[in-house]
């Protein structure tokens, strides 16, 4: 077995639940986070939330006193290496016995909600197959074409298409049917006029299709729009004017009065109604300037605010036998909970603030001032494994007066330059944008020319690096670029 398998094995192995629970909550999500911390609350009545979080200290004493006699006063400590991994979050060994209060750490933020505030209460919105239903109930179909109508509604993908074919609704339909693919194709050709006008259609071309022929005929540049859309789709989404012309035999101003109109249609009729909801980044750090130095805060609205049930805590003292053993394991769960919530928060913390010192360059200056910065240099400056490192930057987010970033966007490897120094892809790729964006569009610059540039500027990149970055930016090349122009 390879000395690295063996070890992570010995280490899933010597790690407690708790410390396997500490470690599982660092590499979740705030929607994640609030989500399986509700779910444990309903199972564990010690626990519970609350918009301000009292401190502790008032637990009844002859709880505490029943408690801390019983055999699982003692925390399970783990090993250097498990101590490490989870941040040093077991400082001391004690259990920690105060809720948490995040609303101290942090000088920005928006405030709680207050009590007399009232939970919005929208509607559901329309799904794109409940409106196509709806309309389908108020055409005048047979039995048979009702049905294959609500099939292929059904197979309907969120952008309004049938994307895997007429065969496969075929296949859906009852044998007994004995339904054709041209029957169902009519069906199909017929709810492609339902609004939104085009959903039902089985590539864009139809899609774009359908939705010019319910055009007045008389539409200025339509017939000229069809034919693009038929022949020239390709050229048209390069929007090569002169070829276009050429092909077709026109001239050059109908050929862009035809374009402005296709530009006009609409390529994914079924988004609008698309009923996936849209979610909101919040930041989880804040990175703000405050005398002469940048600082980082936690995020106090991100933070759950977890606390214990002071009734159920009282009534640890006055149960016996099975219940009292029970209520104990449940407070217990409880501390180690909240303490791992505590670590989470320090933890993040601690790696925001590593980041922010190595990166102040960026806050000052933008992207192109960006350093090279891979996940062993935190790791060592705050004493814990790359693999926490990673846990605690995914999906994890940094507001600062440059913008939202999650912290992954801070780490990118380096490029070697002149001076026997570095520059981080982040910092080239702005500087490739900031070229683009000032170059001769009837002279686009080439990825070789963009390399001989960053070249002169100390920056020794070859082109096929510059030509991956590019495509990273979904910049086109420099021909397509002309041909915008």
């Amino acid at each position: 077995m390879k000395p690295a398998l063996q070890f992570r094995l010995h280490q899933q192995l010597t790690l407690t639940p708790q410390l396997q629970q500490a470690i599982r909550l660092l590499q979740l999500s705030q929607l994640e986070l609030e989500a399986e911390l509700r779910q444990i609350a309903e199972s564990n009545p010690l626990l519970e939330f609350a918009e301000e979080v009292e401190d502790d200290e008032s637990l009844d004493s002859a709880a505490e006193s029943e408690y801390s006699n019983s055999e699982t006063t003692a925390v399970a400590s783990g090993s250097e290496n498990d101590n490490d991994e989870i941040g040093d979050w077991a400082d001391g060994g004690g259990v920690a016995e105060a809720p948490i209060d995040f609303s101290s750490s942090v000088s920005s933020g928006s405030g709680s909600r207050g009590d007399d505030d009232f939970e919005p209460q929208n509607a559901a919105p329309e799904t794109l197959q409940q409106h196509l239903l709806w309309q389908l109930n108020l055409v005048s179909f047979n039995p048979r074409q009702h049905l294959i109508a609500t099939v292929l509604i059904d197979a309907l993908n969120g952008a309004g298409y049938l994307a895997e074919g007429l065969e496969s609704v075929l296949a859906a339909l009852p044998a007994d049917l004995n339904a054709t693919l041209e029957e169902v194709d009519a069906v199909r050709r017929q709810l492609q006029g339902f609004d939104p006008a085009g959903v039902g259609s089985l590539d864009l071309r139809d899609c774009l299709r359908v939705q010019l022929e319910q055009f007045d005929p008389d539409t200025p540049q339509r017939e000229l729009a069809l034919r693009i859309v038929d022949t020239e789709l390709e050229l048209l989404a390069r929007n090569d004017i002169a070829r276009l012309a050429r092909r077709l035999r026109a001239n050059e101003d109908d050929i862009a009065a035809a374009s402005v109109l296709i530009r006009s249609l609409d390529p994914r009729p079924g988004a609008a109604l698309d009923a996936t909801p849209v979610e909101y980044v919040a930041p989880d750090v804040y990175a703000l300037r405050d005398g002469g130095r940048w600082r980082v805060s936690l995020n106090p609205d991100a933070q759950p605010r977890l606390g214990l049930n002071q009734h159920y805590c009282g009534l640890i003292a006055q149960a016996r036998g099975e219940d009292a053993s029970w209520m104990r394991g449940q407070l217990q769960e409880a501390r180690w909970l909240i303490k791992s919530l505590e670590s989470r928060a320090e933890t993040l913390l601690k790696v925001a603030d590593a980041i922010v010192r190595r990166q102040s360059a960026f806050l000052d200056y933008g992207p192109e001032a960006m350093h090279p910065l891979v996940l062993r240099e935190v790791a060592e400056e705050v004493g814990m494994h790359e693999s926490t490192i990673s846990r605690v930057t995914t999906r994890k987010y940094m507001h600062t007066p440059r913008g939202t970033f999650e912290l992954k966007y801070f780490f990118s490897s380096g490029v070697s330059t002149e001076d026997g120094g570095s520059a981080s892809a982040t910092a080239i790729q702005a500087m490739l944008r900031k070229l683009i964006d000032a170059e001769d569009t009837r002279k686009p610059l080439s990825d070789l020319a963009i390399a001989e540039q960053l070249q002169r500027k100390g920056i020794q990149v070859a082109r096929r690096t510059v030509a991956k970055y590019r495509e990273g930016l979904r910049i086109p090349t420099s021909n397509e670029r002309q041909r915008a122009s």
